[in-house]
């Protein structure tokens, strides 16, 4: 539910089917922000902005800080191994069907492949002897 301090200090918007806010400062022209959106006289300028796009400024700013830099160096020890065995050893590099429904379902049975690949690494390996 909506507030009134909420509605003063958010201009008004409308969103179109692809995902975009427009923020037309026409529409606000009677709120006090409307200095926020433009200062022409004739209150022209429309702002155009995608529904994620304050998600993906913090997810920018997360990304450029060090421990951003540092996760991101381990993507290619992790998720990219895994999107290489998938291509190489369970034939991603190309589809075997041709509906979106039967890929699919070819992408789940490499997925689960992999899956048991990993739990029966982790079954089978040699437990680390503890230090005294």
């Amino acid at each position: 539910m909506k507030s009134a301090a909420d509605s003063e200090t958010k201009p008004a918007s409308y969103s179109d089917c692809t995902g975009y806010r427009h923020y037309r400062p026409a529409i606000c022209r009677d709120r006090p922000l409307l200095a926020a959106c433009t200062s022409n006289a004739a209150a022209t300028r429309t702002v155009t902005r995608h529904v994620w796009a304050d998600a993906r400024e913090r997810t920018d700013a997360n990304r450029l800080t060090s421990w951003g830099k540092a996760i991101y160096k381990r993507r290619k020890e992790t998720v990219e191994r895994s999107f290489a065995d998938a291509k190489q050893l369970h034939g991603h590099r190309c589809a075997r069907f041709r509906s979106q429904t039967r890929v699919a379902c070819q992408c789940l049975l490499a997925a689960a492949a992999q899956n048991i690949k990993k739990i029966a690494m982790v079954l089978t390996r040699a437990p680390n002897p503890r230090p005294a």
